[in-house]
């Protein structure tokens, strides 16, 4: 359980779209946008994890054709993603130019949905979990799919844990992240980043 623990939590420190998309939304939405991106993200990992451990996952990547909706789905939800972002960049890039106008305001059920979709409609993170859950399952700890729902649960924990402390300091050094050109400069990061994202997901071969 502590291999595991410390694999998990390595790989959740490690930056990617998860991580780029929950900074965006704290800067831009505050301490609840990025935590209401986490909770969504986690649900979204929550699905493939318990979906890996009762066999489901393994039935998807086993079809050549749920894989590729899925895939393509993901990815074009991901580009569109992506391209929001890029767009609002530019526009907060006018408004520096005009010294102008607030952000428009952002539902919290939005936040929640981008972190829920990012992960959930990501076939790579299904392909994460059939490959990485097996790896600490052992045969004479009873039942393996228990097992797995029990590590699943556990990486859902430390996910909360590391993004919860990951709000906590964007938002204490929220007030130089939030200066215009430095949010205009993230929101590029992050879109382009999905959009590198969305790209690869397409291509992703089966």
């Amino acid at each position: 359980m502590i291999a595991f623990a410390v694999a998990a939590l390595l790989l959740i420190m490690v930056p990617g779209p998860d991580q780029a998309l929950i900074t965006r939304n704290a800067l831009v939405g505050g301490r609840r946008a990025g935590l209401l991106t986490m909770c969504g993200g986690v649900l979204g990992v929550t699905v493939h994890a318990t979906a890996a451990s009762v066999g489901l996952s393994a039935l998807l990547l086993a079809s050549s054709t749920a894989f590729t909706v899925l895939k393509l789905v993901g990815a074009a939800y991901l580009l569109w993603l992506g391209l929001q972002m890029l767009r609002s960049a530019l526009r907060s890039n006018d408004d520096v130019a005009a010294d102008a106008a607030p952000a428009p305001v952002t539902r919290g059920a939005a936040y929640l949905r981008q972190g829920f979709l990012s992960n959930a409609l990501n076939p790579k993170v299904a392909l994460f979990f059939v490959t990485f859950l097996p790896q600490f399952l052992s045969a004479d700890g009873g039942s393996p799919r228990l097992h797995a729902l029990v590590l699943s649960a556990v990486f859902a924990a430390i996910y909360l844990a590391w993004f919860g402390l990951y709000v906590a300091l964007v938002e204490r050094f929220g007030r130089w992240l939030r200066r215009p050109r430095v949010k205009a400069r993230i929101e590029q990061v992050t879109g382009g980043l999905l959009a590198v994202v969305a790209v690869r997901l397409a291509t992703l071969s089966h």
